[in-house]
């Protein structure tokens, strides 16, 4: 048997992502092979989800990549699977077109997968029911499996709940659950959950997560409502992109847990690309290790926080995190920001995004203290209280790009990308700084630009999406590989 549906709620904040963390490690614990998938471009959450399924959790995310290319993705990730399934972002009908476009239930009817609706009742009895009619009228084409009620108060609470839905709504209730403990609830805070990679409790409290699950959800009822055929009409759409299943699979030594990939070795020489993953850097997209291990390059994961040396690699990516957190552990950590500071001096190709660009500059200033950072470029970096720059980006290559494969897209349609960072930019020096991107939407580094250009160094506050049209994976390595041939003949 196979299992697939599309978890989301009426609104934010329902409690959504502890539901689908508990009902991935709930449906593992049935010894299951569970795939989790998360709309959107969501680190965080997509982390916790890849922890309690033991497996990558991929990205679906329409409005960068395209439905063609979304569901393909959705189709191959899953294949393997017995419980596939998708966390929404925001509520159902929730997305930027107003027409409803991207939304989860546009996605949902695209993936043709039922929806199981987690519903925060807290405070609510009868005025539950004209709220899903309007929700499930608003989108007819939507099929909803049923539902999941959240905060429930008590018994008799619980009650009142579910003789309004079943009088006027008549879907399934699945289960209800009580208000999360301490020993279960994730902390909220700026940029969203508390990543795994910070908690110290996290696989206690995914056990947590997974008995308070398991203690309210009939998971049979959710199973027998979402059964699917083993061979969808998703699935047959991509019977070309299926490449050779006889290649083997193993899990990489890649820090984020669970990354699996098909070794094809694609470069002739050996290349290591080394890459932070600790509490302080952590935003690395699981499709983006996977197709940088798919072409041969090795990955070399390291700590900023603890590593005193750089590892000995033939191109840096410092992906994105919370430095801001760790400014304090990062900048006693002279020895390594002195041996990044002149690699990348010395031309090290180099690709930061928006934690790593704040690694990279001067300094930091979080409140009144100010910490020293790696200083290849002559900036000073402030946290605020509220976001700089929020959402999805257009960007537009410029001249100055380190990457050819980019150049040879000005004047093509702008890339799309996303950004969210609470840090502004400073520049410390009169000469200008030179930028590898124009901001066609979004806010970049000062509004209209993006990309600080050092040596070979690219530092973005954007974070890149390996997409149809173009495969900024391929694109580094490629500049790095020129990189490297060009040193060795000199």
């Amino acid at each position: 048997m196979t299992y697939r549906f599309y978890l989301s709620a009426l609104r934010q904040s329902s409690g959504k992502t502890s539901v689908s963390i508990g009902l991935a490690a709930a449906l593992r614990a049935r010894c299951l092979r569970v795939q989790p998938f998360k709309k959107g471009p969501d680190y965080i959450d997509a982390a916790w989800l890849a922890l309690a399924a033991r497996r990558p959790c991929y990205h679906l995310d329409p409005y960068l990549t395209g439905f063609p290319e979304t569901i393909r993705q959705f189709a191959t990730q899953s294949e393997e699977a017995d419980v596939a399934f998708v966390e929404g972002n925001k509520g159902l009908h929730d997305g930027m077109a107003l027409d409803g476009s991207d939304s989860n239930a546009a996605l949902a009817v695209a993936l043709d997968l039922p929806v199981v609706l987690v519903v925060d009742v807290k405070g609510m009895t009868r005025g539950v029911a004209p709220w899903l009619l309007g929700v499930l009228e608003f989108a007819p084409k939507v099929r909803c499996a049923g539902l999941i009620l959240n905060r429930v108060a008590g018994s008799r609470h619980e009650a009142k709940v579910r003789a309004a839905i079943d009088h006027y709504v008549g879907l399934p209730v699945f289960g209800s659950l009580p208000q999360l403990g301490p020993s279960a609830a994730i902390e909220e805070r700026y940029l969203g959950l508390t990543p795994a990679c910070e908690d110290e409790v996290a696989e206690s409290r995914i056990e947590a997560l997974r008995a308070w699950l398991e203690a309210g959800v009939d998971l049979d009822a959710l199973l027998a409502a979402t059964q699917a055929a083993r061979h969808s009409p998703v699935a047959s759409q991509t019977a070309e992109a299926q490449s050779s299943q006889e290649e083997d699979e193993e899990l990489t030594r890649c820090a984020p847990p669970f990354v699996r990939v098909q070794r094809r070795c694609r470069l002739a020489v050996r290349f290591r690309l080394a890459y932070p993953y600790d509490k302080a850097f952590h935003f690395y997209y699981d499709e983006d290790l996977h197709r940088f291990a798919e072409l041969g390059v090795e990955l070399v994961p390291f700590d900023t926080t603890t590593d005193r040396r750089l590892p000995k690699c033939d191109a840096l990516w410092l992906g994105g995190g919370f430095p801001e957190r760790a400014a304090e552990v990062l900048s006693e950590n002279r020895a390594l920001r002195t041996e990044i500071f002149a690699a990348c001096r010395d031309g090290l190709p180099t690709y930061a995004e928006c934690g790593g660009l704040i690694y990279l500059a001067e300094r930091l200033r979080v409140s009144d203290a100010v910490y020293p950072m790696c200083g290849l470029f002559p900036a000073e970096i402030s946290l605020h209280a509220r976001p700089v720059g929020r959402g999805y980006v257009a960007l537009s290559p410029l001249p100055d790009h380190p990457w050819q494969q980019a150049q040879q897209l000005i004047n093509q349609p702008p890339l799309l990308a996303h950004e969210f960072h609470y840090t502004s930019l400073t520049w410390l020096e009169s000469v200008p700084p030179r930028f590898a991107w124009s901001v066609v939407r979004g806010h970049g580094i000062d509004g209209g630009h993006d990309g600080l250009v050092v040596h070979r160094t690219l530092a973005s506050y954007a974070h890149l999406r390996n997409l149809p049209q173009w495969r900024w994976t391929d694109a580094f390595l490629s500049a790095s590989v020129d990189a490297a041939m060009a040193a060795a003949l000199a």
